[in-house]
C-alpha cells in the first residue's frame, strides 16, 4: 500500500505543481465580480505571462489515479473518504476573472462617453486605464492632472479613456465593444491593474495586463504601446506593494522593444525609505498636481519617441 502511494506521488507531483500555480489566485478571491454583461469567453493571452494550467487529459489523469488509490485504499481510508468527500479530490483552476471581458454598470455612461470619442477619430494619443488614468482630466481638486497635460502633452490630440475604478476585464470589454474602433492613435499609454489587487492575484493580474496589450494591438495595428508598470501605493509595509512588484516583474516581459515598451516609473513617486508623499499623492494612490508632474516628466521623452515612430 506505501508503495502504491509512493508511486502516485511521484507520478502526479508534476501535474500537482501546475495546478497549484493556476489555482493560487483563486484563493484570495473574494467570490465572483459583479458581471453587468453575460460572462464572455477568456481574452487571449501572451505566452510571456501565461499562467500554467493542466489540460482537460491532465485533470481526468489525476482524477482516475485518485480513483484507483481511493478504491484499493484500505477500510479505515475509504471510511474517511466516504465521510468527508472533499478531503481527497481533484480541483481544476477557476477561470482569471482578470481576463473576461466584463463592465460594471456604472461605467456604462462614461464608457458610451469614450465611444464617441473614437467614432469621431483624429486622436493622435490614446491614455487608456483607471482612475490614475482618469484624473488627467481633472481641472482642479486635489488630483487636477489637467493643468499638466496641457503643458507636457498639449501639442498632441489625447483621447483619454480612464474610467475610475476600472480594472483589466472592464478595459477588454471597453475596447471590445466600441472604444477600439473609429480611431488610429500614434502611441497609446496604458497603465491598469490596481484595481484588481481586491480579488485577483498577481499573475491572474499579469494575464489581464497581456490581454489588453493583445487587444491594443489587435485594435490599433499601427499604434506604439507604452505599457507602464502599476504604480506603488500604500505604505512601505502594505501587501499590495509585493503583489504590485510581482505584477510588474511578470508584465516587464511584454516588452518586444518594437511595438510594445515596457516602462517602470514607480520608483520616482517614492521617498528614499520608500513611503509616498502625500504631497505626491495625497491619499497615497491618487497622483496630486505634483505626482502628474513627476509622471508627465517620466514618460514624456519615451512618449515623444513612439509618436515619431521610433
Amino acid at each position: 500500500m506505501r508503495r502504491f502511494e509512493a508511486r502516485v506521488a511521484r507520478s502526479l507531483r508534476p501535474l500537482f505543481a501546475a495546478l497549484l500555480v493556476a489555482a493560487a489566485g483563486s484563493a484570495s478571491a473574494q467570490g465572483p465580480a459583479p458581471q453587468a454583461q453575460p460572462q464572455a469567453a477568456p481574452a487571449p493571452v501572451p505566452a510571456a505571462v501565461t499562467i500554467p494550467r493542466p489540460s482537460a487529459a491532465e485533470v481526468q489523469l489525476a482524477r482516475d489515479t485518485f480513483a484507483k488509490f481511493t478504491a484499493s485504499a484500505d477500510a479505515a481510508t475509504r471510511s474517511v473518504l466516504q465521510k468527508y468527500p472533499g478531503l481527497l479530490e481533484v480541483r481544476p483552476p477557476q477561470p482569471n476573472t482578470a481576463i473576461l471581458p466584463s463592465l460594471a454598470p456604472a461605467f456604462q455612461a462614461k464608457h458610451e462617453a469614450n465611444k464617441e470619442v473614437a467614432r469621431q477619430g483624429g486622436a493622435e494619443v490614446l491614455f487608456m486605464g483607471d482612475s490614475i488614468t482618469d484624473f488627467w482630466r481633472n481641472a482642479d481638486g486635489p488630483y487636477a492632472g489637467k493643468p499638466v497635460l496641457d503643458k507636457h502633452f498639449g501639442q498632441w490630440k489625447v483621447a483619454n479613456f480612464g474610467i475610475a475604478g476600472d480594472t483589466t476585464q472592464g478595459v477588454l470589454y471597453r475596447l471590445q465593444n466600441g472604444e477600439g474602433q473609429g480611431f488610429s492613435p500614434r502611441a497609446i499609454m496604458l497603465m491598469i491593474g490596481t484595481n484588481n489587487t481586491a480579488r485577483n492575484s498577481a499573475a491572474e493580474i499579469a494575464e489581464g495586463v497581456g490581454a489588453v496589450v493583445l487587444e491594443l494591438q489587435r485594435d490599433f495595428p499601427q499604434a506604439k504601446i507604452l505599457l507602464l508598470g502599476v504604480f506603488p501605493r500604500g505604505r512601505p509595509n502594505d501587501p499590495v506593494r509585493a503583489t504590485i512588484a510581482d505584477i510588474n516583474r511578470t508584465i516587464a516581459k511584454l516588452d518586444d522593444g518594437k511595438r510594445v515598451h515596457y516602462l517602470d516609473i514607480g520608483a520616482k513617486f517614492l521617498s528614499p525609505d520608500g513611503t509616498i508623499s502625500t504631497d505626491v499623492m495625497s491619499d497615497l494612490l491618487h497622483p496630486t498636481s505634483k505626482g502628474y508632474e513627476i509622471w508627465a516628466q517620466a514618460v514624456k521623452e519615451p512618449l515623444t519617441a513612439l509618436m515619431a515612430g521610433r
